[in-house]
């Protein structure tokens, strides 16, 4: 060990070990990286640690009574009459009759209201989507999209075509048109863009909705909502802390009682304040189990000193300094400075007088049991803590010889290598607007996460951080050995240099007042409900009933075969007990006088209208509570007289209308912002693996594999959208009985399998939807067939109608036609023994051929009039189905052409927006 003199130490000389005390100012954050050394990391942790404890003090008394007081637990300094009572009216009025109103039990009302919300929490139906909204993702829809429409066109086209073509009798039956005339191959315009607009999904949301899957099994998010939920019922606030890890990440649901933060008073949510902290108390094991693997063998061993570190020993305030508190790691200068050694000899033990409240955390963790027997002898305190420091960037403006400009963001370490040549003919000042050549750079600073663990002994004392005797604080990084900035910054909401805090909650109700939770409201009446149940309980104890007057002179010193001696009254009092009677004997032997009070009688000292007014009093605190929050006896399941159903349905509606508040600040103002970091911090982690391969159980049991390449994942931006339903589980199972008790929906026994098994109304919805089309279809089906069927008779029988008709004219035409031959056979006959004109043939036999030659030559043009009709009409379809083709491949090329002018128009805005 080396040993400083006092002249060695004002002339610069340091020791080499750690420093002994930090400061009592807050570090200077606008540095440069290379000033940001480990001390000064560490510094920051020992200065935000202290805020971190005055925080607790300021606010773990009200938060740990409103735990007590939903858990069912009396804290008795809620019912002492003192001057910094919260309730004192109220005690002295309550205590004015009876003092012993101290003696409390515990009458619940808050307890009951917490069980119920959070079991209505339990139940309700909760909706998480995602959206990809960068670039990339968007133009994958639109190619998407167009390939559809494209099909779509086509499978059109083509089925006109096939139409057509069984028109013309070409191959009808062959299953290559049965399937491309199926209407479920068929897609219209209409059903895509539905589909775009509500169901596309992109391979990258996939992947996120899977990854939603995986963590809710993995980190048990179900559990950690009702948790959450009831700290916020409790507390009015509920932080979510995404802990970073090599190469995973981790969420916890950190405890508000030992939180602390700093935030502007307009700013919303935690992870934009300036720094967010937990202070826990934690035993050795669970140390090494979490912080194990970025300690050094050292801080490993040192653990184990952990058992004398309470016989710690403290300089006390009055003795002469003897240079205890000379930090010999800093400067002569820093110690000389303020603080100066005497004001550090005062505060090392500051935090532990009385005055100042004592060990908090030991206060606040002492309510359980894990502390209630052996205490924090052997644990130590592990403080997390995230603040926002700057940073420091530059705007480089470029310009080339030949007048080219570049424009980049870089860091403090960039060096100018071209030197900047400015005009300043007109303007002096040296900016990039002045700049004609070279390089030119605007400095500003933006905010950057660092956080650190410090773990070290639960002792009062702050400011002395190493001894020793004891041990050493050690500052661990959240994923690496030293305290640094983080590797993954969450991204701001509005602004390109923002970042968040990976503590993401919210004080709900902190907008120009004080936090106020739901059990704040319910507080007071919960107090005068226990006062007042008390009193009753005390009544009922010290009440006498109906007692008899006479005297006492005439209880009898012996009777019923028995020595009662000078115990009378209680032998007395067992006889009534007993057998309903007060034997007397007033006899002279006995009363050895005369007896002369004959005034026997009964007289009731019951308390009943006393009695009475506490409980009308109790029933009015109850009552005045529930008001005040907006709850409702049928909202508790309680008995309701004199009240109709629809009463009790609209007196539960308007209960869950002054209560859904809640719900919504958690379900969807909070967890929508829990989601989108637990998103980025995922695709942060998986973007960098050549694959991703996500493998879980989904909710019907079965088992669910999903692969993507991580590189897809880069440069994504997804926005969350989540939504909760009021009173989803009574309208769900309402769904299901309906659907099961209603034989008309025509749901298979499959069906009605998977509604059992639904677990949301949506669910159950889609279930119900495909039935009845199906059934729809069915019906519409054998409509047809029956309109079909019918059809086909009326056809028939206007058939046989015209095939009658056709056969009479027919028979008619035979009839006509032979009366002509008949008549043409006469008239040659006529000419059957004359031959004018001399062909060695009669007139007969010559009428008689020119009958033939007319009737064949009538046939062979009634045939080739009928051929001809059949060609025009094959023509006359073949040009349709041309004009078609073309129609349909002019639109498909119009399509192409307005996507093709959509996405032109869009990357040409875009890049004038960045010129």
């Amino acid at each position: 060990m080396k040993v400083l003199n006092a002249m060695q130490l004002k002339a610069g000389a340091r020791k080499e070990e750690g420093p002994t005390f930090s400061s009592l100012t807050q570090p200077i954050q606008f540095l440069p990286y290379s000033e940001k050394t480990d001390d000064w990391a560490a510094w920051n942790l020992d200065w935000l640690e202290l805020q971190g404890i005055e925080f607790l003090k300021l606010n773990a008394r009200r938060l740990l009574k409103n735990y007590k007081l939903a858990k069912g637990i009396i804290d008795k300094t809620d019912y002492i009459v003192e001057p910094d009572n919260d309730y004192k009216d109220l005690m002295d009025v309550l205590t004015k009759e009876n003092d012993s109103a101290l003696e409390l039990k515990f009458y619940p009302i808050i307890p009951n209201v917490i069980n119920v919300l959070s079991g209505e929490f339990s139940k309700r139906y909760n909706k998480v989507q995602f959206r990809a909204v960068d670039d990339r993702s968007y133009n994958e829809m639109l190619e998407a999209k167009k390939t559809q429409v494209e099909e779509a066109l086509l499978a059109d086209a083509e089925k006109k075509l096939i139409e057509k073509m069984i028109q013309m009798g070409m191959d009808p039956a062959s299953d290559e048109a049965k399937q491309q005339l199926a209407p479920e191959n068929i897609k219209t315009l209409p059903e895509i863009e539905d589909f775009f607009s509500k169901s596309y999904r992109s391979s990258v949301e996939e992947w996120a909705s899977h990854q939603l899957n995986v963590d809710e099994e993995r980190f048990k998010m179900q559990e950690l909502e009702e948790r959450g939920f009831r700290d916020m019922l409790i507390a009015d606030r509920e932080f979510w802390h995404f802990r970073m890890l090599e190469d995973d990440y981790d969420i916890e649901l950190w405890n508000p009682v030992l939180t602390f933060y700093q935030k502007s008073p307009d700013q919303r949510y935690i992870s934009d304040s300036a720094y967010v902290g937990k202070i826990d108390l934690m035993t050795v094991a669970d140390v090494v189990d979490r912080y194990g693997y970025l300690m050094s063998q050292q801080q490993l061993e040192s653990l184990q000193r952990i058992y004398p570190a309470r016989s710690a020993q403290y300089q006390v305030n009055g003795y002469q300094n003897d240079g205890s508190y000379y930090d010999a790691t800093r400067s002569h200068a820093w110690n000389t400075n303020s603080p100066g050694l005497a004001y550090r000899q005062y505060t090392s033990n500051y935090m532990a007088d009385p005055a100042r409240g004592g060990d908090i955390l030991t206060q606040i963790l002492s309510q359980s049991e894990d502390l209630a027997y052996f205490g924090d002898s052997n644990l130590m305190r592990v403080s997390t803590i995230y603040w926002k420091t700057q940073r420091k960037i530059g705007h480089l403006t470029k310009i080339e010889t030949d007048g080219e400009v570049t424009q980049e963001i870089v860091d403090e370490t960039f060096k100018v290598t071209e030197k900047a040549i400015y005009d300043t003919s007109i303007f002096k000042n040296k900016t990039k607007d002045t700049l004609l050549q070279g390089e030119h750079i605007d400095w500003i600073w933006i905010n950057e996460i660092w956080g650190g663990v410090k773990v070290g002994p639960n002792v009062p004392a702050m400011w002395r951080s190493s001894t020793s005797s004891e041990i050493n604080p050690m500052y661990l990084g959240i994923n690496k050995t030293k305290p640094g900035r983080l590797p993954f910054q969450f991204k701001g909401n509005n602004s390109l240099y923002g970042c968040k805090l990976p503590v993401e909650g919210r004080v709900f109700s902190d907008r120009n007042t004080r936090s106020t939770s739901l059990v704040d409201l319910m507080k007071a009446y919960q107090v005068g409900y226990n006062m007042v149940n008390n009193q009753i309980a005390d009544i009922l104890i010290d009440e006498l009933g109906t007692v008899i007057m006479f005297d006492q002179n005439a209880l009898p010193r012996h009777s019923m075969g028995e020595d009662w001696g000078k115990n009378n009254y209680a032998k007395a009092y067992v006889a009534m007990k007993d057998f309903q009677m007060l034997p007397l004997d007033t006899s002279i032997t006995n009363t050895e006088n005369a007896v002369n009070f004959q005034h026997y009688q009964t007289l009731n000292m019951e308390q009943t209208s006393r009695l009475m007014s506490r409980i009308q009093l109790a029933n009015y605190f109850k009552q005045q509570c529930f008001d005040a929050i907006g709850i409702n006896p049928q909202r508790l399941g309680g008995p309701v007289s004199a009240e109709t159903a629809t009463g009790v349905i609209n007196a539960m509606q308007q209960s869950y209308a002054q209560t859904e508040i809640y719900f919504v600040q958690h379900s969807d103002q909070l967890m929508p912002r829990i989601h989108q970091m637990r998103t980025d911090l995922a695709q942060y982690y998986y973007s960098t693996n050549p694959s991703v391969r996500l493998s879980y159980i989904s909710t019907e049991a079965e088992k669910v594999n999903f692969t993507i390449n991580g590189t897809d994942l880069l440069l994504r931006d997804f926005n969350v959208f989540a939504t909760t339903k009021t009173n989803h589980r009574a309208i769900l199972e309402q769904l299901k009985q309906m659907a099961l008790t209603n034989n008309t929906t025509g749901a298979s026994i499959f069906e009605l399998g998977n509604i059992v098994k639904a677990d949301s109304i949506s669910e159950v919805t889609d279930i119900l939807r495909d039935a009845e089309a199906r059934v729809t279809a069915q019906r519409q089906e054998e409509m047809q067939q029956q309109r079909q069927m019918q059809e086909q008779q009326l056809q028939a029988q206007a058939q046989e109608s015209q095939m009658k008709v056709q056969m009479m004219q027919e028979e008619a035409d035979k009839d006509r036609q032979n009366d002509i031959t008949i008549a043409e056979i006469r008239a040659a006959g006529y000419g059957a023994g004359v031959d004018v004109n001399k062909n060695e043939i009669n007139d007969y036999q010559d009428a008689l051929k020119d009958i033939q030659q007319t009737t064949q030559y009538r046939e062979q043009m009634n045939m080739k009039r009928e051929e001809m009709v059949s060609k025009s009409s094959i023509e006359g379809q073949r040009l349709q189905v041309e004009r078609e083709k073309i129609a349909a491949q002019t639109q498909i090329a119009n399509t192409q052409l307005d996507i093709a002018k959509q996405n032109k128009n869009k990357y040409d805005q875009k890049k004038s927006e960045n010129k």
